[in-house]
Formats: structure tokens, C-alpha cells, sequence
């Protein structure tokens, strides 16, 4: 495994939410949303969150980004979501988003696909705010940290999710596994890990900078997991073959989805 420089780039500067959007999440918000790999993910979120398996008071979000598409079925099984990343760029353009402002992402096709399959077709407006009642704090986060929130310190929760970000923090695979275990410490015994990274990607292109991601592989993701108290309950590939975006700024095709849920303290 190849390991990142990390060094030559300050996130917190560089990193631009609206050229991240434009390029990975290029639809159109009068049009359905296709049979690709953001339509599937919200398939499998809903199964989980409806089921009522993965429930509680806390979730927490670490690295948010500038999307809230993962938060549409969580919010209905949560009291209370924290959302937090390393860049506080996408923590302000996440809260903007949340409150509808203008000039932000429009994320209605994701709203109506999510209130469909919940069987409240057209109620988007109630959808909204339900999302905002639930998102009760925006935290900057630094996942390589024993304490990722410092000084703020959060208590245990029901289900942590990671969205592709957490390959994005390491710098080689030795980071990545104590990464994966500074994840155990946020969540109780018994709670839920719900992560996606990307397989076979290097680096992808974002505000002209390009941002070094860790090279892994599922079978490797997956032993780290269960290496660091987690017990896998779900794992499945999801196709990037049908997912329209700009090929030359990035060089994956395919994501690991995994339910885990905490065994044991590490």
C-alpha cells in the first residue's frame, strides 16, 4: 500500500465545497435521480434506518463534508446528530445548506427519492425541517486525534458514519487502522459503524489542488474493522460505473459500504 503527503497542502484553505459538488455530484434537481451509486446508498440507508435496527439518541458524522444526502433516513432513527469535519469550509457550507440559503447545493431530488420510499411523497418542507430540529451541532473534527473534537468532548454514541473520508486522513495504512480504532472510543458498546471508502483511489482533484487519498483495498478495510472491535454485519461494492462525473480528476470506480457493530473496547 502506497501511504499520502499530507503535508504539502492545508485543508482547511484549500479544499473548495462548491468546485467538490460541481464535480461529484453533478445532477440536475428538476431530474430523478438514476439507477448509480447515490441512489443505491439511499436504498441501503433507508433499509437501516427504517428497520429500526440502528436507532438511539447520538449519531455522529465524521468528516461531513459539504453534503447532507446521509443525514436524510438517519435523522427519522435520531434524536440528536453531531456533524463534524476536518475542513471548516464544509462545516459552513453544510450549515448553509441545512438552512436552504441561496446559492447552496440543490439537494431536492435526494429530498423526494428519500420522502418516497418513507411513504411521504411530497413532503419535503416538513422533511427539511425535521433534518435541521435533529442536527444539533457542527464540531471541527481531526480523526487522527484520540479525542477528535478537542476541546470539546462528546459522550459515547449510538452509530458513527463515514462517508469516504476516513482514507482521506491517513497517511498510510498503520494511521488508517488507528484510525479505525479512535472510531471504536466514540461509540458505546453494542453501537454502530457506518462506513464507505473508496477502493483503488490515489488522489482526486478539488479547487486545483489535488487531495491525496490512502490506496486500500476491501479486504483489507474489512480486517482493520474487525481487527478493531467491530464485528461486520453488511458489507457490499457499489459500482461507480453509472455514476456520472469528470474521470480526470479522480481514478476509482467502485466503494466498500459496511455495517460493524462495536464488540468490544480496543
Amino acid at each position: 500500500m502506497e501511504s499520502t503527503d499530507r503535508s504539502t497542502k492545508n485543508l482547511h484553505d484549500e479544499f473548495d465545497p462548491e468546485d467538490y459538488l460541481k464535480a461529484f455530484y453533478p445532477f440536475d434537481p428538476k431530474a430523478p435521480l438514476k439507477d448509480d451509486y447515490l441512489k443505491m446508498l439511499l436504498l441501503k440507508l433507508h433499509g437501516i434506518f427504517s428497520s429500526g435496527r440502528v436507532k438511539g439518541n447520538l449519531m455522529l458524522d465524521i468528516g461531513c463534508g459539504p453534503t447532507i444526502y446521509q443525514h436524510l433516513s438517519s435523522c427519522e432513527a435520531f434524536t440528536e446528530i453531531i456533524v463534524s469535519d476536518y475542513c471548516t469550509s464544509n462545516l459552513r457550507y453544510f450549515e448553509r445548506t441545512l438552512n436552504n440559503e441561496p446559492g447552496t447545493k440543490d439537494w431536492t431530488p435526494f429530498f423526494k427519492f428519500v420522502c418516497e420510499l418513507e411513504g411521504n411523497s411530497g413532503k419535503l418542507d416538513e422533511k427539511r425541517k425535521k433534518l435541521r430540529s435533529v442536527v444539533k451541532q457542527l464540531l471541527e473534527c481531526d480523526i487522527t486525534k484520540s479525542n477528535p473534537f478537542e476541546p470539546v468532548v462528546v459522550p459515547q454514541a449510538d452509530c458513527v458514519v463515514s462517508f469516504e473520508s476516513l482514507a482521506c486522513a491517513s497517511k498510510d495504512v498503520e494511521s488508517y487502522r488507528q484510525i479505525v480504532k479512535n472510531v471504536n472510543s466514540l461509540l458505546k458498546i453494542g453501537g454502530y459503524l457506518i462506513l464507505t471508502d473508496s477502493l483503488g483511489l490515489t488522489k482526486y482533484l478539488c479547487g486545483g489542488t489535488w487531495i491525496p487519498v490512502l490506496n486500500l483495498n476491501a479486504q483489507l478495510i474489512r480486517e482493520i474493522v474487525t481487527d478493531s472491535g467491530f464485528l461486520i454485519e453488511e458489507h457490499e461494492f457499489f459500482s461507480l460505473d453509472n455514476y456520472v462525473f469528470e474521470p480526470e480528476r479522480c481514478n476509482y470506480n467502485a466503494v466498500l459500504f459496511l455495517l460493524a457493530r462495536k464488540d468490544r473496547n480496543i
